[in-house]
């Protein structure tokens, strides 16, 4: 606490008069612990050492303790002179309050949207095996990251990220992906949120139709409507995104968001007949597509599918990827993969508005692709999850046999059980589950447009739990399901 700028500010908007020092000390001070600006437990600065600072008698700051100690807001002791608590007060002379700031409206309607859990327990989505990782192995190579690095890494960085790193994900896109890239298309971010958020404001203006898979994922949904655009929710099914004629005709789209290799939350994956199709409506259209080719580098039953960006020379497509699933979430880097034409235009528009930083983390990555050791660890990660996902698949046919079906567990780390018919409300038994420690969240309220799209049951990621855990927690799941399906059926009875 600057206590001089404090009384300072005191005196400049008081009329305090001929005052003697040692009141106007003691009436500042207590408006201070009225205000909160001095809050409770706080230990004020002794005597000597203020009177020192403010240029005035110690007997004029003894005087202003004592009268505080005598009134209730502090009390002295050994170790010093503490707040005490007290009601915050009010602006003085009854004059009318301004109204409190309030978000806009923009970012007031984004509240609608369900936050993320930030759970990492029973099904939560999203979340790998961080047990698994090898963090010694990432804590020496960002050790020889920073020992490597010059004075000037600790400067602004490159705005489109630290060129190592852009080159490492150049090569390894291309190898591991079918990515047609240089390093000249590639730029870092901090997450896909960050790079959504960067496609809604850099690729669309305001009020431009964008497509979105309905259900879809609600971190897209918040980042349009953060842009003020138009989501349009495009019905998906077993085999993704699934616009029709009438969708292109009365909706044309600025850009259209997929997750073309594991759809979220559906987990369905797109055919190659339908990723054709968008890519040619897409270019005949003059719109762009998001891929996000999330959970890609988790194939379980058979090759792995080519991203949409390499299929034909010059795509219209912006791919984006992350490291939160493939390494750890804390780690805050993605990337994104633009057409040729687009790079200098981004580059030039991230100049002038997001200048780039963490060097060490991004060339500490850099090595971890170049030197094979992201791949060991992918490898090691496919096995693990493979076995995950079996026993989840088995404790699902075993508990909930008759009560649903298994969608997208060809793939990720993730898949989705639909629950048959609409009798069951998935959203109250995701909530019954929450309320014993399990993470089950509801397909239902990934709703992305107006209209309906069928899918009731449950999100369920399995990467992180352990295959000898996914029969009792899908023995809860189920008992909670044949209870709300009772429910149901009493309440149908005439």
């Amino acid at each position: 606490m600057d206590y001089a700028l404090l009384l300072d500010s005191y005196v400049k908007h008081r009329d305090v008069g001929a005052w003697p020092r040692q009141r106007v000390l003691h009436e500042c001070l207590r408006e201070a612990i009225r205000s909160g600006a001095l809050s409770t437990g706080t230990r004020l600065l002794a005597t000597r050492a203020l009177a020192q600072e403010l240029g005035m008698a110690r007997n004029s700051v003894l005087y202003a303790y004592d009268q505080l100690a005598t009134e209730g807001y502090t009390r002295p002791g050994r170790q010093g002179t503490i707040v005490m608590p007290v009601s915050v007060s009010s602006p003085r002379g009854g004059a009318t309050q301004a109204p409190a700031a309030t978000l806009s409206r923009r970012a007031a309607s984004l509240r609608t949207l369900a936050p993320p859990s930030g759970a990492t327990t029973g099904f939560a989505p999203g979340v790998p095996a961080l047990d698994e990782f090898p963090l010694a192995l990432w804590k020496r190579t960002l050790e020889r990251a920073w020992r490597s690095m010059p004075a000037s890494g600790l400067n602004y960085g490159d705005p489109a990220g630290e060129p190592q790193l852009r080159a490492a994900l150049a090569d390894y896109l291309r190898g591991a992906r079918g990515v047609q890239c240089d390093a000249g298309q590639v730029f870092i971010t901090a997450g896909t949120q960050d790079s959504l958020d960067l496609c809604a404001h850099a690729f669309a203006d305001a009020g431009d139709k964008v497509w979105i898979e309905n259900p879809g994922y609600l971190g897209a949904l918040a980042a349009f409507r953060g842009a003020q655009l138009k989501p349009i929710g495009i019905a998906t099914d077993a085999h993704g995104i699934n616009p029709d004629s009438a969708d292109w005709r009365r909706h044309r789209p600025r850009f259209i968001y997929t997750t073309p290799s594991h759809q979220y939350p559906t987990g369905s994956v797109l055919s190659l007949e339908r990723r054709l199709s968008l890519l040619a409506h897409a270019r005949a259209s003059g719109a762009l597509i998001i891929e996000d080719d999330y959970d890609s580098e988790f194939r379980h039953d058979g090759p792995p599918l080519p991203a949409m960006q390499g299929l034909e020379d010059d795509a219209p497509v912006v791919y984006l990827g992350t490291f939160s699933k493939t390494m750890f979430p804390a780690l805050r880097i993605g990337f994104l993969v633009t057409p040729p034409t687009l790079a200098e235009p981004l580059r030039a528009l991230l100049a002038r508005s997001a200048p780039s930083g963490r060097a060490a983390e991004q060339l500490a990555l850099a090595a971890f692709v170049r030197d094979g050791q992201f791949a060991q660890h992918l490898r090691r990660m496919r096995r693990l999850y493979r076995q995950r996902r079996d026993a989840l698949v088995a404790a699902l046919e075993q508990e909930l046999a008759g009560l649903g079906t298994v969608h997208g567990a060809s793939a990720g780390m993730h898949l989705a059980f639909q629950l048959a018919g609409r009798g069951v409300s998935d959203v109250a038994v995701s909530e019954a589950a929450r309320a014993l420690s399990l993470v089950a969240p509801a397909l239902s309220t990934h709703a992305t447009g107006a209209r309906a799209n069928g899918w009731n049951g449950f999100l369920l990621g399995y990467a992180q739990v352990a295959a000898e855990d996914m029969g009792p927690l899908v023995a809860t799941l189920a008992q909670l399901v044949r209870r709300a399906a009772t429910a149901s059926a009493m309440r149908g009875k005439p």
